[in-house]
Protein backbone atom coordinates (compact mmCIF):
# COMPACT_ATOMS: atom_id res chain seq x y z
CA UNK A 1 0.00 0.00 0.00
CA UNK A 2 0.90 3.54 -0.01
CA UNK A 3 0.12 6.74 1.49
CA UNK A 4 0.37 10.71 0.78
CA UNK A 5 2.79 13.18 2.67
CA UNK A 6 4.15 16.25 2.59
CA UNK A 7 7.36 17.65 2.91
CA UNK A 8 6.92 20.78 5.76
CA UNK A 9 11.05 20.83 6.38
CA UNK A 10 13.72 19.86 4.38
CA UNK A 11 14.11 16.89 6.47
CA UNK A 12 10.46 16.21 7.58
CA UNK A 13 7.76 15.22 6.59
CA UNK A 14 3.63 15.12 7.63
CA UNK A 15 1.11 11.99 7.57
CA UNK A 16 -1.40 9.64 8.85
CA UNK A 17 -0.36 7.82 12.18
CA UNK A 18 -2.70 4.92 10.27
CA UNK A 19 0.22 5.22 7.35
CA UNK A 20 2.78 3.75 9.80
CA UNK A 21 0.79 0.52 10.56
CA UNK A 22 0.02 -2.79 8.33
CA UNK A 23 -3.72 -2.39 7.58
CA UNK A 24 -5.01 -5.19 8.39
CA UNK A 25 -2.82 -6.58 11.55
CA UNK A 26 -2.00 -3.12 12.56
CA UNK A 27 1.68 -3.93 13.67
CA UNK A 28 4.29 -1.29 12.90
CA UNK A 29 5.67 -1.12 9.48
CA UNK A 30 9.45 -0.98 9.76
CA UNK A 31 10.90 2.34 8.55
CA UNK A 32 13.28 0.57 6.93
CA UNK A 33 10.35 -0.29 4.46
CA UNK A 34 9.56 3.26 4.03
CA UNK A 35 10.61 5.57 1.36
CA UNK A 36 9.57 8.87 0.59
CA UNK A 37 9.36 9.85 -2.70
CA UNK A 38 9.11 13.53 -3.59
CA UNK A 39 7.67 15.12 -6.41
CA UNK A 40 6.19 11.65 -8.21
CA UNK A 41 5.14 11.65 -11.70
CA UNK A 42 4.89 9.20 -14.04
CA UNK A 43 7.20 6.39 -12.52
CA UNK A 44 9.59 8.86 -11.19
CA UNK A 45 10.51 11.34 -8.22
CA UNK A 46 12.51 14.26 -8.25
CA UNK A 47 13.99 12.84 -5.17
CA UNK A 48 13.83 9.80 -3.36
CA UNK A 49 14.78 9.37 0.77
CA UNK A 50 14.74 6.66 3.37
CA UNK A 51 13.08 7.23 6.51
CA UNK A 52 15.26 7.84 9.54
CA UNK A 53 12.59 7.68 12.40
CA UNK A 54 8.74 7.98 12.68
CA UNK A 55 6.84 9.23 15.32
CA UNK A 56 3.30 9.11 15.39
CA UNK A 57 0.92 11.44 17.68
CA UNK A 58 1.24 10.45 21.68
CA UNK A 59 -2.29 10.01 21.62
CA UNK A 60 -2.79 7.81 18.56
CA UNK A 61 -4.08 4.06 19.33
CA UNK A 62 -4.41 2.28 16.12
CA UNK A 63 -7.62 0.31 15.44
CA UNK A 64 -9.25 -1.21 12.82
CA UNK A 65 -12.13 0.95 13.29
CA UNK A 66 -11.90 4.47 11.91
CA UNK A 67 -13.54 6.00 14.65
CA UNK A 68 -13.53 9.69 15.77
CA UNK A 69 -11.07 8.46 18.76
CA UNK A 70 -8.43 7.11 16.42
CA UNK A 71 -9.13 9.98 13.73
CA UNK A 72 -8.64 12.79 16.13
CA UNK A 73 -4.61 12.06 16.30
CA UNK A 74 -4.27 10.05 13.30
CA UNK A 75 -0.74 12.27 12.39
CA UNK A 76 2.60 11.49 12.40
CA UNK A 77 5.90 12.68 11.49
CA UNK A 78 8.73 11.43 9.74
CA UNK A 79 12.29 12.25 9.71
CA UNK A 80 14.25 11.79 6.08
CA UNK A 81 17.32 10.10 6.35
CA UNK A 82 18.83 13.20 4.42
CA UNK A 83 17.66 16.70 3.76
CA UNK A 84 15.69 17.81 0.34
CA UNK A 85 17.13 20.67 -0.65
CA UNK A 86 16.94 21.19 -4.51
CA UNK A 87 14.83 24.66 -5.24
CA UNK A 88 11.90 22.72 -7.13
CA UNK A 89 11.12 20.80 -3.79
CA UNK A 90 10.07 23.73 -1.32
CA UNK A 91 8.67 22.15 2.08
CA UNK A 92 4.82 23.88 3.05
CA UNK A 93 4.60 25.93 5.50
CA UNK A 94 1.68 24.74 8.23
CA UNK A 95 -0.84 26.47 9.77
CA UNK A 96 -3.79 26.66 12.07
CA UNK A 97 -7.25 24.22 10.95
CA UNK A 98 -9.62 26.37 8.81
CA UNK A 99 -12.94 27.34 10.64
CA UNK A 100 -16.37 26.17 9.44
CA UNK A 101 -17.43 27.02 6.06
CA UNK A 102 -13.75 27.66 4.91
CA UNK A 103 -12.66 26.29 1.27
CA UNK A 104 -9.65 23.79 1.33
CA UNK A 105 -8.26 21.37 -1.35
CA UNK A 106 -6.79 17.96 -0.65
CA UNK A 107 -3.35 17.30 -2.83
CA UNK A 108 -2.90 13.37 -3.36
CA UNK A 109 -2.11 10.33 -5.10
CA UNK A 110 -5.14 8.33 -4.55
CA UNK A 111 -5.86 4.82 -5.84
CA UNK A 112 -7.51 6.57 -9.69
CA UNK A 113 -4.25 8.87 -9.80
CA UNK A 114 -1.17 7.25 -8.01
CA UNK A 115 0.88 8.03 -10.73
CA UNK A 116 1.15 12.29 -10.35
CA UNK A 117 -0.28 14.26 -7.35
CA UNK A 118 -3.45 16.06 -8.24
CA UNK A 119 -5.66 18.44 -6.54
CA UNK A 120 -8.99 17.41 -5.87
CA UNK A 121 -11.90 19.81 -6.32
CA UNK A 122 -11.82 22.32 -4.09
CA UNK A 123 -14.42 21.54 -0.95
CA UNK A 124 -14.95 22.80 2.60
CA UNK A 125 -14.87 22.18 5.94
CA UNK A 126 -18.15 21.66 7.03
CA UNK A 127 -17.48 21.19 11.05
CA UNK A 128 -14.89 21.01 13.69
CA UNK A 129 -14.85 18.26 16.49
CA UNK A 130 -12.62 18.68 18.97
CA UNK A 131 -9.29 17.53 17.02
CA UNK A 132 -11.12 16.32 13.83
CA UNK A 133 -12.46 18.24 10.35
CA UNK A 134 -14.96 16.76 8.52
CA UNK A 135 -14.85 17.94 4.83
CA UNK A 136 -16.60 17.59 1.66
CA UNK A 137 -13.89 16.06 -0.10
CA UNK A 138 -14.09 12.92 -1.73
CA UNK A 139 -11.42 11.18 -1.11
CA UNK A 140 -10.49 7.78 -1.74
CA UNK A 141 -7.76 4.69 -0.89
CA UNK A 142 -4.29 6.01 -1.06
CA UNK A 143 -5.42 9.65 0.17
CA UNK A 144 -4.45 8.51 3.38
CA UNK A 145 -1.80 11.40 4.95
CA UNK A 146 -2.66 13.82 1.94
CA UNK A 147 -2.29 17.34 3.01
CA UNK A 148 -5.69 19.74 3.08
CA UNK A 149 -4.71 22.71 2.20
CA UNK A 150 -5.72 26.64 2.67
CA UNK A 151 -5.00 29.94 1.07
CA UNK A 152 -3.25 32.17 3.22
CA UNK A 153 -4.22 35.97 2.84
CA UNK A 154 -0.93 36.39 0.85
CA UNK A 155 -1.56 33.36 -1.55
CA UNK A 156 0.46 30.79 -0.74
CA UNK A 157 -0.70 27.22 0.61
CA UNK A 158 -0.39 25.98 3.54
CA UNK A 159 -0.54 22.41 5.28
CA UNK A 160 -3.77 23.09 7.90
CA UNK A 161 -4.64 19.12 8.19
CA UNK A 162 -4.36 15.77 7.35
CA UNK A 163 -6.46 13.21 5.51
CA UNK A 164 -7.30 10.41 8.48
CA UNK A 165 -10.14 8.50 6.30
CA UNK A 166 -12.92 8.93 4.00
CA UNK A 167 -16.55 8.29 5.28
CA UNK A 168 -20.34 8.94 4.69
CA UNK A 169 -22.02 11.85 6.00
CA UNK A 170 -25.94 12.42 5.27
CA UNK A 171 -25.21 9.40 1.85
CA UNK A 172 -22.29 12.00 0.72
CA UNK A 173 -18.86 11.46 1.07
CA UNK A 174 -16.89 13.26 3.45
CA UNK A 175 -13.03 13.59 4.25
CA UNK A 176 -12.26 13.47 7.90
CA UNK A 177 -8.87 14.68 9.00
CA UNK A 178 -6.54 15.35 12.05
CA UNK A 179 -6.65 18.52 13.38
CA UNK A 180 -2.48 20.08 12.98
CA UNK A 181 -3.08 21.97 16.51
Amino acid sequence: GFCTAALIAPDLILTAAHCLRERESGAPVPVTRMEFRAGWRNGRAAAYRQIRRAAAHPDYLWSPEEDASRVRYDIALLELDQPIRLPSLKPYDTGKSPERGAEVGVVSYARDRSEAASLQDLCHVLSRQSGMLVMSCDVDFGSSGAPVFSLRSDGLAEVVSVVAAKAELEGRKVALGSDLE
